[in-house]
């Protein structure tokens, strides 16, 4: 009985020690990071197939390893559960494995605030590796859950995997985004090497923080900036392009760079006229000790300027440069000298941001006081998909060009999107006001003006040109900012909106009159007018057409109370909260 009872302990022990997901799902058809996906499906390679006939076969191979790809999705799990295969060597002498071959996860609050997971994993990492993330606490509730990223080996071949969690709790894998990627065309440092585990890569770092895709077509030891590399970057439909090769071509290659830097860019020129391309100088690895370092990566830099200056002198335009000084590595940057470690990694990455930013949103990023307060935020504080319906915009789009645009919160969200019976009576003066023009409603319920902005810069009003775009943002930053700062968020917003849609008429709508707030609203107000009238006549403002809505018109009374009867809640108009709203707008859309 007592060899009975050790044993059934043992048993006990040992399923209590087996992963106990229920609910597994193969996500191979929903990897972030490839552009060929009809051309890889079933494949975490980066590469379509046919290229294994065009570029050198070191090329070929380094394509097939995972660097750059990543699984986005949702759980509200306190556990989630990874089990793949890799092909080759787990690790190198100076990289380790959980870089070369193992996996990290970062989330996304309902807040749009990013949150690293730690992990339990086998640590024999042989045959089938596991990951376990685990005791994850959900700090903006357990109900919504967080949006998840996990970023693939950087250094490995991933033959196959799997995601599993509970069968309790939710598992939801995201489609790839319709959104336009960066594409990056580099070197081991590009691939990743020497960060310590797969997100800490700087390309990851990018993706990540500023919500861009990201196309990572950086081959160890082989960026040389070759023109059957080029033929397929020309395939890509980027909105930019990063040549970041000169660690690889260094010494003898030096003569290799001025011509191959012209033919790069005027074959991807021919393609894309319009897409910006950033050309990226090589670092000084260990100048504070090597006056040979300095000279070798010099030479290679003061080629690719030339080229630059020659190219200039073309007439080629939207070309941008990063010099080694503004990615301002120190001695603490390197692992030995050639690659960064995760300081180095860091301030590549930082380096990259704020260039990224620079050339794809100027006006945004001159205001950097703005900007590091509505830091452009995805979120998912309401029952609906945020992330689904910013798709779905993005493809109707695509379908039909809309003329007007209405951006705005669950006030404008639910004018046109409600359920229930009563849903037609609410849609109807929507219909009435825009009839005959094609008006797209860009409300997100819960959406504050940083949600507005991370919409807008990811592709909401790119490909098109719209006649009138109208801002109703703002109410729900009441709780979290102040009138001040919601005022200059607006502004930031109005910039971004001008950026992407430079031909169109601006509205700046008013912040509706709401239960319990109506003195703070009509102050905001007050205060937006007088931003936007000086503004208009300020040198910065120049040549802006931004026109200010009242929205408080009809919706108080003569004391200047609340018309309660207008709203279902103090802040949501019903249907006749609605049709009050276009009489207030009607003046301004026909």
């Amino acid at each position: 009985m007592k060899k009975f009872s050790i044993l059934l302990q043992i048993l006990l022990s040992l399923l209590a020690s087996v992963p106990c997901a229920a609910k597994w799902l193969n996500p191979a058809d929903v990897v972030c990071g490839r552009w060929w996906d009809d051309e890889l499906k079933g494949t975490y390679h980066r590469m379509p197939d046919r290229a294994q006939h065009d570029v050198r076969s070191a090329v070929w191979n380094l394509s097939k390893q995972s660097a750059g790809l990543s699984i986005k999705f949702h759980s509200n799990a306190p556990s989630i559960r990874v089990r793949y295969q890799v092909t080759g060597g787990l690790n190198m002498f100076h990289m380790p494995t959980t870089g070369v071959s193992g996996l990290d996860l970062y989330a996304t609050d309902a807040d749009g605030r990013l949150r690293w997971c730690a992990s339990r994993f086998n640590l024999s990492f042989k045959d089938t590796i596991n990951y376990e993330f685990r005791h994850i606490t959900y700090f903006t509730g357990d109900r919504r859950g967080y949006d998840y990223e996990l970023f693939l080996p950087l250094y490995n071949e991933v033959k196959w995997m799997e995601i599993g969690v509970d069968d309790d709790y939710d598992l939801q894998l995201y489609p790839i985004t319709q959104e336009s990627p960066i594409v990056v065309y580099g070197t081991s440092i590009g691939q990743g090497a020497c960060a310590s585990r797969t997100g800490m890569a700087w390309t990851n770092i990018v993706k990540r923080e500023t919500g861009y895709p990201l196309v990572n077509l950086a081959f160890s030891g082989n960026g040389m900036l070759e023109e059957e590399v080029f033929k397929y970057l020309n395939e890509i439909d980027a909105k930019l392009y990063i040549l970041d090769c000169l660690p690889n071509l260094t010494e003898d290659k030096v003569p290799l760079i001025f011509d191959r830097t012209l033919r790069g860019v005027e074959m991807l020129r021919a393609e894309h006229p319009d897409v910006p391309i950033l050309l990226v100088e090589h670092h000084y690895a260990n100048a504070s000790s090597s006056q040979r370092a300095i000279d070798r990566y010099a030479d290679s830099n003061s080629e690719q300027r030339r080229a630059y200056d020659t190219l200039v002198a073309r007439g080629v335009t939207r070309l941008y440069y990063l010099s080694h000084d503004e990615l301002a590595f120190t001695q603490e940057s390197m692992v030995e000298g050639i690659h960064p470690n995760d300081i180095g990694m860091r301030q590549y990455a930082d380096a990259y941001i704020r260039k990224i930013y620079e050339i794809l949103e100027p006006q945004v990023s001159n205001l950097k006081s703005q900007i590091s307060i509505f830091r452009p935020r995805t979120q998912q504080r309401d029952p609906y998909n945020w992330h689904e319906r910013h798709e779905q915009i993005l493809r109707a789009n695509c379908l039909e060009a809309p003329q007007i645009i209405m951006i705005g919160n669950s006030i404008t969200h639910y004018w046109t999107d409600r359920s229930g019976a009563d849903a037609k009576d609410y849609r109807s003066s929507w219909d009435k006001l825009f009839r005959g023009r094609v008006a797209r409603n860009l409300g997100f319920g819960f959406d504050r003006i940083e949600n507005g902005l991370w919409r807008v810069m990811h592709g909401e009003l790119d490909g098109y040109s719209a006649d009138k775009i109208f801002l109703l943002l703002g109410t729900n930053n009441l709780s979290t900012n102040t009138d001040e700062e919601i005022v200059e968020g607006m502004q930031l917003l109005i910039c971004a909106v001008r950026q992407h849609q430079p031909k169109a008429r601006i509205y700046q709508v008013g912040i509706m009159p709401r239960r319990g707030q109506l003195q703070r609203v009509a102050h905001v107000n007050a205060l937006l007018q007088e931003k936007l009238k000086n503004l208009g006549e300020s040198a910065e403002g120049k040549g802006w057409d931004v026109t200010y809505v009242d929205m408080s018109r009809g919706f108080l009374d003569d004391s200047g109370n609340l018309i309660e009867s207008l709203f279902s809640d103090g802040l949501h108009p019903n249907a006749r909260g609605y049709e009050v709203e276009a009489q207030n707008l009607y003046p301004y859309i026909k």
